[in-house]
């Protein structure tokens, strides 16, 4: 008998157990092979639950993946204990097949201490609500997981329209999911717009992600709407091809979400 399950989604990976396999359809494939910002929700959320073994509460601090090779086949998660303290964790984690280790990766996780220090965050950008955007569709083809997202961008930036600022602001969101994005969801979203490099290119070249950082925020535990709005800007870019790229995301009610940052490289072939 012919099977007619449907292809797991995002949310279905993130939400279920945290076993050592993990399929990896094509699917879910964002350039060239599984989505980067997936595979890092995936290691966080593995890293997690060992992290919750040792002491529970400890919250998602920060998860970097550096990634060596594509993913293109299933793969399993593989992780250890680097260190185990009062304030911090810090657990690795690799994404491995029988080819050896594709990516490699850690986070640090901490327990909520209360005090009164004097906090900082970037402002939101000036943005029309996400309903008052227009749907900013990815061809499935070129970035299959892009079936699974809601994209929404405020201005006029869009990626290989040979603009004059490397910038992209857009609301984005995963379809068919209503909760507000818990540390992993966030991890996947802020890898979900395209690099933002490609605002000033005017032809096709690919700008894939070399390590990747996100840090969620305090206020993302306080959030009640799944849409966040993006800004990616490139910091810097070297003659070679060398992108530095900074990452914020802000709620609906202008509060901080977090922030990452990406070591990209530009290809054209």
């Amino acid at each position: 008998m012919t099977s007619t399950a449907s292809p797991i989604s995002p949310v279905a990976l993130l939400d279920g157990p945290t076993g050592a396999g993990i399929a990896a359809g094509s699917h879910l494939h964002g350039f060239g092979g599984f989505h980067g910002g997936l595979t890092l929700a995936l290691m966080a959320s593995a890293m997690q639950d060992a992290a919750q073994k040792i002491s529970p509460g400890l919250r998602l601090q920060s998860a970097t993946a550096r990634f060596l090779r594509p993913i293109g086949d299933d793969f399993r998660l593989e992780t250890s204990l680097l260190r185990a303290g009062r304030t911090l964790t810090t657990l690795g984690a690799d994404a491995v097949t029988e080819k050896g280790i594709h990516v490699a990766g850690s986070a640090v996780f901490g327990n909520p201490q209360p005090a009164e220090w004097q906090t900082f965050a970037p402002a939101a950008p000036k943005a029309p609500a996400p309903e008052e955007c227009e749907v900013f569709v990815i061809p499935p083809e070129f970035v299959a997981i892009s079936t699974y997202l809601e994209i929404r961008p405020v201005g006029v930036s869009r990626p290989y329209a040979g603009g004059a600022e490397p910038e992209l602001i857009a609301w984005i969101r995963i379809l068919e999911d209503e909760r507000p994005p818990d540390a992993l969801r966030f991890v996947f979203l802020m890898d979900s717009l395209a690099p933002s490099y490609a605002a000033v290119l005017s032809t096709l070249a690919l700008v894939p992600t070399v390590e990747l950082t996100v840090r969620p925020g305090s206020n993302l535990a306080q959030a009640s709407s799944p849409w966040i709005l993006l800004r990616a800007r490139t910091r810097s870019a070297t003659a070679e091809g060398w992108v530095d790229e900074e990452i914020d995301a802000w709620g609906r009610d202008g509060a901080h979400l977090g922030s990452a940052q990406q070591l990209r490289i530009v290809r054209t072939g």
